[in-house]
This record gives C-alpha cells, sequence and structure tokens, in this order.
C-alpha cells in the first residue's frame, strides 16, 4: 500500500470515528417559546427590527456555493450552508457586520466543500446552538480537508451533531417550524442525494430549500408524501439538470425560485433544461439567479397571500 494510500484510510479511519462521536438524535422537538420580535426588510441588514413580526430569508451570493441566512420572527438566526472553502473569513465578516454575534441554528446539507467550506470558520466565529446535518454512510463519507476541518470545529466547542432525517422536526417557534423531508435514504451513490431538505413555515408562506438534492431524493419525497408546497424554492444543484424533475416542480409549486450559482461557472449552472421547466411552471412568477441578481432577500409576514416582498442586488459576500 502506498503512502497517500495510508494516509486517507487512516483519514477515513478517524472521520468515522469522529461522526459517530459528534452526531446524536434529537428525538424530542425543540420548541422556542420566547416572544416573538421582528425582522428587518432590506438587504442591508438581517438583524431583528422590533415590532414587525416578520421572517426576513437572504439567499446570499456566495459564487458558485450555496448560503441561506434567515432571521426568524422571534429574532433567532439560522444559517444554512456556508459558502465554499476559502470564502470562510468572508463570510464571518458579512455576517459580523450584521450585527450576528450567534448563530441559534446551523444546517449543513451534505460534506460537499461548495456548502460546508466556510462551516469552521462560523462555528468558530460564533457562538452556535444546535448544528444539524445528515447523516451519510461511512463508505461514502468524504476525506477531504475542508469536512475534517469541520469536525474539528465542533469538536473544539464539544458540540455535537443533530442528525438532519427525514420525517422530523429540526425545530420550532411561535408560529414557524422547520421540518426535514430528505434524505430519505441511508446509503446513496454520491454526496448529493443525501442533502437535507428543508421546509421553513411561517403562518401560511414557506421556504423550500434542496441542497443539492437529485432525482432519486426528490422522487423519494414524492413516495413519502411530503407536503412540499412552498412560496419560495431554492433550487436543488445550483440549477443542475439533474435535478427539479417536472413532478417535484409541480408539488412544490412556488412562487419564486432562487437558482445560486456563480458567474460564468465552469458547470454551466443553471442548465437550459431547468431554466426550461421553471419557466414552464404554472404559478411561477419569479426566477432569481445569485450570479445575475445578487444577494436575494424575501420578506414575509406570514399572515396575507400577497405579505411576501423580495429585494435583489443585495451585497455580494465574496469578492
Amino acid at each position: 500500500m502506498s503512502r497517500k494510500s495510508k494516509y486517507l484510510l487512516s483519514l477515513s479511519v478517524v472521520l468515522i470515528v469522529a461522526i459517530a462521536l459528534f452526531f446524536t438524535t434529537d428525538k424530542n422537538t425543540q420548541k422556542d417559546s420566547s416572544s416573538a420580535a421582528a425582522v428587518g426588510t432590506t438587504t442591508s441588514t438581517v438583524s431583528p427590527a422590533k415590532g414587525e413580526d416578520k421572517i426576513l430569508a437572504a439567499f446570499l451570493d456566495v459564487g458558485q456555493a450555496d448560503c441561506a441566512l434567515f432571521t426568524l420572527p422571534d429574532g433567532k438566526i439560522l444559517l444554512i450552508d456556508a459558502g465554499d472553502r476559502g470564502d470562510g473569513d468572508q463570510l464571518v465578516d458579512y455576517l459580523k457586520k450584521r450585527g450576528i454575534i450567534k448563530i441559534d441554528y446551523l444546517l449543513a446539507t451534505h460534506p460537499h466543500s461548495d456548502h460546508i467550506g466556510g462551516m469552521s470558520d462560523v462555528i468558530d466565529s460564533f457562538e452556535i446552538g444546535k448544528i444539524f446535518a445528515p447523516k451519510v454512510a461511512s463508505n461514502d463519507l468524504p476525506t477531504s480537508k475542508t469536512y475534517e476541518e469541520f469536525l474539528t470545529s465542533v469538536g473544539k466547542k464539544n458540540l455535537k451533531i443533530t442528525k438532519a432525517a427525514a420525517g422530523s422536526t429540526l425545530f420550532e417557534g411561535e408560529n414557524y417550524k422547520a421540518e426535514c423531508f430528505a434524505p430519505c435514504g441511508s446509503d446513496y451513490d454520491g454526496l448529493n442525494n443525501y442533502s437535507a431538505v428543508v421546509k421553513i413555515t411561517y403562518g401560511i408562506h414557506s421556504f423550500l430549500l434542496t441542497g443539492d438534492a437529485e432525482y432519486i431524493s426528490e422522487e423519494e419525497m414524492l413516495n413519502a408524501g411530503y407536503n412540499l408546497d412552498c412560496d419560495v424554492l431554492k433550487v436543488g444543484h445550483h440549477g443542475s439538470s439533474s435535478s427539479s424533475s417536472e413532478n417535484f416542480l409541480k408539488k412544490a409549486s412556488p412562487k419564486y425560485a432562487v437558482i445560486s450559482c456563480g458567474t460564468d461557472n465552469p458547470y454551466g449552472h443553471p442548465h437550459e433544461e431547468t431554466l426550461k421547466a421553471l419557466k414552464n411552471l404554472k404559478g411561477l412568477d419569479y426566477i432569481f439567479r445569485t450570479d445575475e441578481d445578487k444577494t436575494v432577500t424575501f420578506t414575509a409576514d406570514g399572515k396575507t397571500e400577497n405579505g411576501i416582498t423580495f429585494q435583489t442586488k443585495g451585497a455580494s459576500v465574496i469578492d
């Protein structure tokens, strides 16, 4: 066995042990009973603005990567993914400039570097409440430096990773909740279909974020009968043709779709097939792309049919 092979084998063993130590299953739904505050309504801030009773969802421009920032109605902060490797310092700076000192809920949809690249920097720089991530089969565990750094940062703060499991409620508060619909299975070919798919619901409004989930995961969610209906859909896998099947899009039936992708990215995202499927989707009013629209921010009141507003051209995280 070569020296490189021995190193990769050793690293794999370390990561498997680390996962076993860090993962915990939270069988009890977390209930947040603090009084509802409110959120700001501009892209220049994500700090709660008292007395508005709304949810703020910002799909950040992090290039060819993923990151979404939610300010919940009670002022708690949810961060879903953390951009690519090497961009962590810029993400931390972006969050600090917006007055954030604690990430109440941190979700890593799956362990690809363009989703967890900045996770270690975020964990090292902020007070962290709970961390969620899907359980990946041991034979599919990545041996990347990025994943190793993520686990190291979790361990240094004596944190635990709560399994993001299909059918579970990750957390809930006053008139809002976060439900996990995927991964439905336990073993996939590649990491994309391990993606945690999460629906954030506030009153009558909802956001569905799909990570890099592809056709297989989408079909599993459809077969499971989950309520995929949403107002805002974060399109799967940066708009790749491997995601966003016709049946899945019809079931989700969003009014707004957001594609997170980088300018002139080497993958050709978003693919024409996906754009065509979205344009043909009945009821879809807007398609946003972070390569063109930059950070896209939604404000939802959770009460009225037309109670969702949006702003584009928000500040980018990366230079």
